[in-house]
């Protein structure tokens, strides 16, 4: 079956079509060729023994030329005197004279005594009558055994089956256009575009449009309401924060610089709360075409001026891609910095082809296990065996981040094995 709605649609068009023609076909021909044939051929046949019976009357050469001429003038067929070796052995029809069959079979079965019928042509037929005078051959159009038109029914049939297809064609792309760009819409909203659309079509297609827009207006209502929420909160918590970061450090108590360090993890968290939160108003950011292999690389370079021990790895393809910088650059930054904390060498790769860009991130850390990984996935998960937690005070947000990155580009996250040993992030963009 095609994959395509415009393939599908066709072939359930064209079908019926096609096997209706070639079932009207078959029985028009069975019926011209069998019948017609046969009941015209049936009609010389009589006339041949007419002729037949008018030279076994006749006792003189004399006599049987006359008979000859006076059939030739009543039924215009052409009857003449050959030589025995003049009579070929055999009938003869050509291989594709399908009507042929029915004349050869029909006057065999009228005329068991009649000699070879040779039919080299459309257009002639000659028939061998043995009679006491010698062999006659008699020769007639092919029209008195067989209608001359009938392909015309078969030409008619096939030129209007072929308008009928183009016109319904026409009339079905017209149809399927609107859920063409509802799918469009829908697939350009779940890369983080914002594709315009308005409602069109049959009564089916702008129900399922408007349920759309609707679910689209939701998601972005959704989307904005908890990122005002979050940054309001966040807002809220710096000011006291703030004073309480200030007290501490101008505080003699010598408990103080711990508690100096709680604040400044809580502002830190806070921070990294406020940037998850934002994550998914990236739906509306604009796109814009980028060369990924100078991304990548400006932010490599910037992560190892950082004292970042991260190095560019192998850079296969090239070509600009649609994405929205900012959010890959985060998105990169997020990977970067996991790898950081678990490993001492990191290595980031990019693979460009005409699908996908894929931007690799390894490190020779502890790895996560391939069980754990889908959990590893998930907002504020803390992985205690696989990922030493200890290191680092964070809340489990730098993958989920990557990963709606990801997803918000029409790609995803995937987490695999590195050839350094430890674990490989895959941030896949779709093109």
């Amino acid at each position: 079956m095609p994959q395509s709605l415009y393939g599908r649609a066709a072939l359930i068009l064209i079908f019926p079509i096609v096997f209706l023609q070639f079932a009207v076909s078959l029985v028009f021909i069975q019926r011209h060729f069998e019948g017609v044939t046969q009941q015209m051929t049936s009609g010389v046949a009589l006339e041949l023994h007419y002729l037949k019976d008018r030279l076994a009357e006749t006792d003189t050469t004399d006599q049987a030329e006359q008979a000859v001429a006076d059939f030739e003038a009543a039924f215009k067929l052409s009857p003449e005197f050959v030589a025995p070796e003049d009579v070929p052995d055999t009938d003869y029809r050509r291989f594709l004279d399908i009507s042929g069959i029915y004349v050869i079979r029909t006057l065999s079965l009228a005329m068991p005594d009649v000699g070879p019928v040779i039919m080299k042509s459309d257009f002639d037929i000659s028939v061998f009558i043995p009679s006491k005078h010698g062999p006659l051959r008699v020769d007639f159009g092919r029209g008195r055994v067989s209608a001359n038109n009938a392909h015309q029914l078969i030409v008619w049939t096939v030129g209007i089956g072929v308008l009928l297809i183009v016109i319904s064609y026409v009339f079905l792309k017209n149809q399927l256009r609107p859920i063409k760009r509802l799918a469009l819409a829908a697939d350009a909203f779940g890369k983080g575009r914002h594709l315009p659309y308005s409602l069109s079509g049959a009564s089916e297609v702008r129900s399922a449009g408007q349920a759309f827009l609707d679910m689209r207006a939701r998601i972005e209502r959704h989307i904005e309401q908890r990122t005002l929420l979050l940054s309001g909160v966040s807002h809220d918590l710096r000011t006291p924060l703030t004073r309480l970061k200030l007290a501490l450090s101008m505080s003699d108590d010598p408990d103080a610089a711990a508690m100096l360090r709680d604040v400044e993890d809580m502002q830190r968290l806070l921070d990294e709360f406020l940037s998850f939160a934002r994550r998914g108003s990236e739906v509306n950011l604009q796109m814009e075409e980028a060369d990924p292999r100078e991304l990548v690389t400006d932010i490599v370079a910037a992560e190892r001026k950082r004292g970042t021990n991260v190095a560019m790895g192998d850079v296969q393809g090239s070509g600009l891609v649609t994405l929205h910088p900012l959010s890959i650059k985060r998105a990169l930054e997020n990977l970067i910095g996991n790898a950081t904390v678990y490993g001492d060498t990191i290595e980031v790769s990019l693979e460009i082809d005409a699908n996908n860009l894929v931007i690799s991130v390894e490190d020779n850390g502890p790895g996560i296990p391939p069980k754990m990984r889908e959990e590893a996935m998930k907002p504020f998960a803390r992985l205690d065996s696989s990922r030493n937690q200890n290191k680092i005070s964070g809340v489990g947000l730098g993958l989920p981040i990557a990963s709606d990155v990801a997803r918000a580009h029409g790609g995803e996250l995937n987490l695999v094995e590195s050839k350094l040993g430890g674990l490989k992030a895959q941030l896949i963009i779709a093109r």
